[in-house]
């Protein structure tokens, strides 16, 4: 056994305290709105400061309330479909790009990647990215929320780095048995890059399942609402089509608030799924694209 010294044993003890309390702030809000939407609609409307535990009789009624509400569930379908598809698409031209500026033959190289870091710091801005869509006749379409935010340099530099650290060997190796930049890139770049490929897929798809504010701009349809606008709407706004359900001639005020809190929870699982089954490679992919630029 180690014998750690006193400075080591504080060091060890803050930390402990320091995460701790990290860790209630992070767990506490999604704890009260957990609690909040299995609470009893009547009590929970006239209750006030954190929920801690079921207020009133536990109950799934505002679950259910949502899976009857069409609005919902359509939204949750346009979501998966935006985040599946566009992550799909997004990774296969990160790859791609990642894979041209990690190769030392590239001419102008400091260039290319120059001008992707660019547009990290500029961008067109709003008015000219809407007048964009607008003249591609993309607005009221899916593409919409696909195309303009498809890729990230942020992701592409962080996933050329880790391609740049692969032995140069393997692809001397590689072109010795005659295999080309495409073969190259399929059986011997991406086999060893597991770790930066699911750490990219993971930051793609929570920007796209988070993402609201752009189909505020380019959607006014509704029926391709992704989940984060319609869920905007029955928190912040109340709106009246956003919560229409059938309580059975009951006041649909009064269960309001459970819908707010289920709809949250609803919204926020499949991320705290999906969370724990990358996290093995979240560490390791990030530390491999971040040793050296």
């Amino acid at each position: 056994m180690i014998k750690r010294s006193k400075g080591e044993k504080i060091f060890a003890v803050f930390n402990t305290i320091l995460l701790t309390g990290l860790c209630v702030i992070f767990i506490l809000p999604v704890w009260h709105v957990a609690m909040a939407s299995i609470s009893d609609p009547g009590k929970i409307s006239a209750h006030s400061g954190l929920v801690f535990w079921p207020v009133g009789k536990a109950t799934l009624g505002g679950y259910q309330l949502v899976m009857q509400n069409s609005a919902i569930l359509r939204s949750y379908l346009n979501s998966l479909i935006y985040v599946v598809g566009a992550t799909a698409f997004a990774l296969v031209l990160t790859i791609l790009a990642a894979y041209v500026l990690s190769r030392k033959d590239l001419y102008w190289q400091g260039l290319m990647a120059g001008i992707v870091a660019f547009t990290m710091i500029f961008s067109g801005g709003l008015i000219p990215g809407y007048m964009l869509v607008k003249n591609l006749h993309m607005l009221d379409t899916r593409l919409a929320l696909i195309i303009p935010f498809v890729v990230s340099a942020y992701n592409i530099i962080i996933m050329r780095t880790s391609f740049a650290q692969i032995p140069e060997e393997l692809f001397e190796a590689a072109r010795i048995d005659g295999a080309g930049y495409v073969k190259i890139l399929l059986t011997v770049v991406l086999p060893v890059s597991k770790a930066i490929i699911a750490v990219i897929v993971l930051f793609y798809a929570i920007h796209f399942w988070n993402s609201w504010f752009s189909a505020s701009i380019y959607l006014t349809d509704r029926t391709l609402f992704p989940l984060q606008l319609t869920l905007r709407e029955v928190v912040l706004l109340a709106s009246e089509n956003a919560v229409v359900v059938e309580t059975d001639g009951e006041d649909i005020m009064l269960f309001r608030p459970l819908i707010k809190y289920a709809t949250i929870m609803v919204s926020t699982i499949p991320m705290l799924i999906i969370y724990p089954f990358a996290q093995k490679y979240f560490v390791t992919g990030v530390m491999i694209g971040a040793i050296k630029g």
